[in-house]
């Protein structure tokens, strides 16, 4: 690991309660926060090209360790230049470490207290990963942000279920730390781990900045505890946290998720909801979600929202959209794709300028109250500007 490398920074430019918006700065250029990174699991975000995101106003995207090493692998990555060349994003590309996936194989996988030995899902090849492996594929990807390897349990869990794993997990964080190869504006994120418990996530947070890293990920999180447990635990997790480095809320999640945890301190989120939800003819709006499916939407010549300041912005109808679905066609989730994700950036936007001009509150309570309300009746639309 070479020394005295510059290394990754967040700077912060406001707060808001315990919301705070600032800017991350990179190798591979400036985010600002709080921002929301559209996943790219394997190279490419499903059914979107490079300048669709790019259209979207997303500032950093995100690859999977475990899905690139199985194909097309690390070494061919390498070899075609690096994950920013391959895929046409020069922006950042923050890499999870594997370790999600690979405990979710289930009878696929065995752990020892070095790592992980498993099956793919895609061939029934066998694999190792360990701390070192992981950090090594992911300077292999040219990832700008690395995770550090963990275990992420399933919960609901016992507490000395969820003890075993953070220790194993925070052993795993001193090992990645030491592969990691620092370069100016290259960073590493340690993953705080616990469950919902708070002495263990306090232990793991301690343990993590005696570490230290560029920036700090909430992880074992949104897998089946719920909202409520979920922000409870980022009540007590994230005032834990160093106020100086980015905090990142892993796999999250629906608008009033990314909302909830803005106000508790969260910087950065990624999740396949928006872009899975395209598949499958849902649209998220200011208003809620459409199932574009729905036969009401058959002949209905509006577009998805009178606010979307995307490309897509008056160019297609629910109706076009509701045949698109209906015909199997892939525009469809293709187009939906697009809205989504330019509805999650526009929604980031929102509540950064919030953040800025010390408003967050009074946007919230007006998010959540047009989220509940439903589509907009005819007699509603257009809707006055969404500025407080």
């Amino acid at each position: 690991m070479t020394e005295h490398a510059t290394k990754m920074t967040w700077v912060p430019e406001a707060a808001c309660g315990q919301a705070r918006a600032g800017h991350l700065h990179t190798r591979h250029g400036t985010v600002q926060t709080p921002t929301f990174m559209p996943v790219g699991t394997v190279g490419t975000v499903k059914g979107m090209t490079m300048d669709a995101v790019r259209s979207t106003g997303a500032g950093i995207v995100l690859g999977n360790t475990y899905h690139l090493m199985l194909r097309p692998g690390a070494e061919r990555v390498r070899k075609l230049g690096g994950l920013h060349r391959m895929m046409d994003w020069q922006g950042p590309i923050l890499t999870d470490s594997g370790g999600f996936q690979v405990m979710s194989l289930g009878a696929l996988r065995k752990l020892d207290q070095d790592g992980v030995t498993f099956q793919s899902h895609i061939d029934g090849s066998r694999h190792r990963l360990t701390p070192e492996i992981s950090t090594d594929i992911q300077y292999r990807l040219d990832a700008t942000i690395s995770m550090a390897f963990d275990e992420c349990p399933a919960l609901p869990a016992t507490p000395e279920t969820l003890r075993k794993s953070m220790e194993l997990s925070m052993r795993w964080a001193a090992r990645s730390r030491e592969a990691f190869v620092q370069r100016d504006g290259y960073g590493q994120f340690g993953i705080v781990q616990g469950g919902t418990e708070r002495d263990l996530r306090e232990y793991s947070v301690k343990a993590l900045t005696e570490i230290g890293f560029e920036g700090y990920a909430i992880g074992g999180l949104a897998v089946g505890e719920g909202q409520e447990l979920m922000f409870s635990t980022l009540d007590f997790t994230t005032p834990m946290l160093p106020q100086d480095k980015a905090r990142y809320l892993m796999g999250v999640g629906t608008p009033d998720d990314l909302l909830g945890a803005v106000m508790r301190g969260v910087d950065m989120f990624d999740c396949v909801m928006p872009s899975r939800a395209g598949r499958t003819a849902r649209a998220y709006t200011e208003r809620g979600h459409l199932n574009l499916r729905n036969a009401r939407f058959a002949d209905d010549t509006r577009p998805l929202t009178p606010y979307d300041d995307s490309p897509l912005a008056g160019r297609y109808t629910r109706a076009y959209l509701h045949h698109l679905f209906r015909a199997n066609e892939m525009l469809g989730p293709m187009l939906l794709t697009w809205h989504n994700l330019a509805y999650y950036q526009r929604l980031m936007r929102q509540i950064r300028a919030a953040i800025v001009d010390g408003t967050l509150d009074a946007l919230a309570v007006k998010l959540r109250s047009d989220w509940a309300k439903g589509d907009w009746t005819e007699d509603e639309w257009p809707m006055p500007d969404l500025s407080l």
